[in-house]
């Protein structure tokens, strides 16, 4: 990864230049501070949530240019000039508002606290591979899920992957 933009140093910290969602913000943290943080605290962007801290339950997943990123554990100044996608911003991605809208189909949400990881995840996966097989969606799906959603979460990416009825990511 690459260093973040930095504008100048502050005390131990550092006013740093990131692009979330689309939009540029700059931040006064100290560089290993985990972008989760930077995300919630400091951007009051509460959708990426705080599972475990230690980058295995995926609660915390956000696309670091399109690919999912556990942000408990990326401290914020390897983030670079990296475009992150949170989840409060996946439906202005076509296949992110695909992926929501077969979430809500499939009635994946139980609790709901890791879907926003999980949707992150799944939208990675389908912009890497848009015909995922079993093994891809297990590969790419490591997210924890209490509930145990993981028959739900895999039919509703096999539905966004099928395009034999025409109703896959190929087609609009």
């Amino acid at each position: 990864m690459q260093t973040a933009s930095w504008i100048f140093l502050l005390g131990d910290g550092a006013l740093m230049e990131l692009t979330i969602n689309g939009a540029r913000h700059h931040i006064d943290v100290e560089p290993d501070t985990p972008l989760l943080w930077v995300l919630r605290d400091d951007l009051k962007m509460t959708g990426t949530k705080y599972g475990c801290g230690l980058a295995q339950c995926g609660a915390c997943t956000v696309l670091v240019n399109g690919n999912a990123v556990r942000s408990c554990v990326m401290p914020v100044g390897e983030v670079g000039a990296a475009e992150i996608t949170t989840i409060e911003a996946i439906e202005q991605d076509r296949i992110g508002k695909r992926v929501v809208a077969a979430w809500v189909r499939h009635q994946v949400p139980q609790c709901g606290y890791c879907q926003s990881g999980q949707v992150m995840a799944a939208t990675s996966l389908l912009m890497r591979t848009a015909h995922p097989t079993d093994e891809d969606i297990r590969a790419a799906m490591v997210n924890l899920c209490r509930c145990g959603t993981y028959n739900a979460i895999r039919a509703a990416i096999h539905e966004l992957a099928d395009t034999t009825e025409g109703k896959g990511l190929d087609s609009d």
